[in-house]
């Protein structure tokens, strides 16, 4: 009678386990099932509770995994140890009744195969019932359990490796869809935390990471202590790292394309002494279709990147082959690199013959005409003159004890034109390795191509200059002056005129020579360049006589323009000359024309000169003359 009850048993739990796992029905985890096989067996034994063990091969022991219980408390322990382990793996399906090491329990029904334990039963009886069945007949439970926990496994596993190369298909085909690097590292994250939601994952990248907010990125370094994951990334090969310590073990996976490599994944499972085997696979998957979709996206970015330069070259050659003035030409240079560099100052600096001093051209940030940028230029200008070389400085402080320079980041490139060095770009920003190598390799394109330019529009404008300027005296000649004052005249409502002669020059030329009179020429314009506008025009008149117009200026203030003239010509000149000044001016709504006003100045010079000299006179339009003696 009792081994047809227990017939019974066994017939109706094969029955009921194999509903469990049969077609459709399996849409829930291995836990899930094994939760639901618990309920059959309490129910069919009829026993108290049931605790099951799972044996992980990442961890030591048997952890508790299910219960039939609403709530564990103290009398269920998390790990069975070892040595028990062990001594119950002796026989093939083994059980023990009333084990003295485990009291809570009336029965333990082992579960092994290939002589390694791979779970454990804990079974609580109450009432004797555990008495009325055979030993028998728990060799032939221990071994149905065993067979379906097998084959549930198997289904959940096959589930689990089927979901996830749906998986592994979606992610690839969403990397070869898009050419962002931002969004292939964050599908790859994305995924770990799907697949895997208690390991923790690191994307440890060999290249600037800028940009990937919120994502768990990290700098590669070739001095890091992370010795494990640079030889992953060196040798493209996974390595693993368990630490017993940190009771974590850590799988580093080269993020792997066809021409490098360009990261490594870090996976930290935690809670384990070694690496899951039956996760390695995918995860080695994933990093090697996220490293070629890493490839093909920053292939891409490289190729567009390429194409902007180009045409940020083709660009600027063709601003620098227009007719535009070269200050304008270098404020559009200097408005490209600050846009294509995100710079904060641009400057070019020109140097003199000798390379001893230097001129900033028009165009450059205000901050190159300031005296901050000195120290800059006469820093780079000195090294750039000893290697001329270009300059890669990522951060200039760490070659200078000055506290107080603003601007870290530094880029200096020679402009170098027929093998002789003109000058030299500056480009800057205040933060230290601002820049990457691409751009200053760029930068270096960009005034190559440019140089010649700048030298050809420089030469131009110089020479323009010397058809309209005075030989000796540097001054504008009197035909541009005339062309000015006729313009001015049209635009402007008034202007002042000053004509000036050396008084007694003739002397000058008789006891000291010709030569010696066309120094104190030069000396003169020297002074009336020195306190001018860069707006008014000092031009020479004619043999010893000077002029200077100043365009939109009152009368008061051309007579204190031509006293202060009158002043620091007798104490500034060798030998010692003085001045007289005639001044006149007009105002719109009068007849007046350049003629008129050049000769009301010419007769207040006579009066000048007649009166005294050194002194400035006044011919007003009335003809009526006053003066100011000096």
């Amino acid at each position: 009678m009792e081994e047809l009850l227990e017939r019974e048993i066994i017939l109706e739990l094969k029955s009921r386990f194999f509903d469990l796992i049969s077609t459709g029905r399996l849409s829930f985890s291995f836990l899930e099932v094994l939760s639901q096989m618990m309920v059959i067996l309490k129910e069919l034994l009829q026993v108290d509770e049931i605790d099951f063990y799972g044996c992980q091969e990442w961890k030591q022991g048997m952890h508790l995994q299910a219960t039939t219980r609403l709530s564990t408390n103290d009398s269920v322990v998390g790990t069975f140890p070892d040595c028990l382990v062990s001594e119950l793996t002796e026989k093939p399906y083994s059980f023990i009744k009333y084990p003295e090491s485990m009291p809570q329990y009336e029965l333990l029904l082992v579960l092994a195969g290939n002589e390694k334990p791979k779970g454990l039963f804990g079974f609580q009886f109450s009432g004797g019932s555990l008495s009325r069945l055979s030993d028998r007949f728990f060799n032939r439970l221990s071994y149905e359990c065993n067979l379906f926990i097998e084959k549930a496994r198997s289904l959940a596993y096959t589930m689990e490796e089927e979901k996830r190369y749906k998986q592994l298909f979606r992610v690839t085909k969403k990397f070869h869809s898009t050419m962002d690097m931002d969004a292939v590292l964050g599908e790859i994250i994305s995924t770990l935390r799907e697949v895997y939601p208690s390991f923790t994952y690191y994307l440890l990248l060999s290249h600037d990471h800028k940009g990937y907010g919120g994502l768990p990125v990290k700098d590669l370094e070739y001095d890091s202590d992370n010795l494990t994951a640079m030889q992953s990334y060196v040798s493209g090969q996974i390595q693993f790292e368990d630490s017993v310590v940190e009771k974590n073990s850590i799988m580093y996976a080269p993020l792997k394309g066809k021409q490098g490599v360009y990261g490594v994944l870090q996976v930290i499972a935690p809670n384990s002494l070694v690496f899951p085997q039956n996760e390695v696979e995918f995860i080695k998957l994933l990093a090697n279709t996220a490293g070629s979709a890493l490839e093909n996206a920053k292939l891409y970015e490289q190729s567009r990147k390429l194409i902007a330069d180009l045409q940020l070259i083709n660009e600027t050659s063709h601003q620098l082959n227009t007719s535009l003035r070269l200050t304008d030409t270098m404020k559009f240079i200097c408005g490209q690199i600050i846009k294509s560099f995100n710079a904060q100052e641009v400057g070019f600096i020109m140097l003199d013959e000798d390379h001893d001093d230097y001129s900033v051209l028009q165009g450059s940030t205000s901050f190159f005409f300031s005296k901050d940028a000195s120290s800059y230029i006469m820093r780079i200008a000195k090294r750039i003159k000893q290697e001329m070389e270009p300059l890669f400085i990522g951060d200039i402080s760490f070659d200078s004890d000055d506290s107080s320079l603003h601007f870290h980041s530094i880029m200096g490139v020679p402009m170098i034109q027929s093998g002789e060095l003109k000058g030299f770009a500056l480009v800057m920003h205040e933060e230290p390795y601002h820049f990457a190598f691409d751009t200053f390799k760029l930068l270096q394109s960009l005034i190559h191509h440019s140089t010649l330019a700048f030298t050809n529009s420089m030469l131009r404008e110089e020479l323009e200059k010397m058809v309209v300027t005075d030989h000796l005296t540097k001054l504008y000649s009197r035909g541009y002056l005339d062309d000015k004052m006729n313009l001015s005249m049209l635009e402007d409502q008034q202007g002042t005129f000053i004509l000036i002669d050396i008084d007694n020059f003739k002397s000058v030329n008789d006891q000291y020579g010709h030569q010696v009179g066309d120094e104190v020429l030069i000396q003169l314009a020297r002074q009336i360049a020195q306190n001018i506008r860069g707006t008014d025009i000092g031009a020479r008149w004619g043999g010893e006589e000077l002029a200077i117009y100043l365009p939109g200026a009152p009368l008061d203030t051309g007579v204190m323009i031509a006293n202060r003239l009158v002043e620091k010509v007798e104490k500034n000149t060798n030998p010692n000359v003085t001045v007289s000044c005639g001044v006149s001016t007009w105002i719109r709504g009068q007849e007046d024309t350049t003629k008129t006003v050049f000769k009301r100045a010419d007769q207040a010079l006579y009066k000048a000169k007649g009166s005294g000299k050194n002194k400035v006179v006044v011919q007003n339009e009335d003809q009526s003359c006053f003066s100011d003696k000096v």
